[in-house]
């Protein structure tokens, strides 16, 4: 099954994050932060589209797409590794491909 969709190179993901202690107490370099994770992803063959400051449950959502699901757990574990944020990573699905994968169902 194709997960390309049709207005993205790369499988689509939406990351989810909330700050950690060490986070909040250095929040103003936050976008900082971004730039160089941005940087980073675009290494690994990625791309970061969008980042978001978000209120409610999370503090930040960002919208990328990699190469591969490994590539974008790396990404995450960078992320997670530096202590700033913890992330939950969505697999996301274009309309075209959420309807070819229920043209499988019988």
């Amino acid at each position: 099954m194709e997960r390309t969709p049709s207005w993205s190179l790369m499988p689509t993901y939406v990351v989810l994050y909330k700050f950690t202690d060490q986070g909040r107490r250095t929040l103003k370099d936050s976008p900082k932060r971004v730039r160089q994770i941005s940087a980073a992803v675009q290494k690994m063959g990625g791309k970061v589209s969008h980042v978001l400051y978000t209120t409610g449950r999370y503090d930040m959502v960002a919208i990328t797409e990699a190469p591969n699901d490994e590539t974008a757990l790396a990404a995450g574990a960078a992320v997670t590794m530096a202590g700033n944020a913890i992330a939950e990573t969505l697999h996301a699905y274009s309309v075209e491909e959420f309807e070819k994968a229920l043209s499988r169902v019988p």
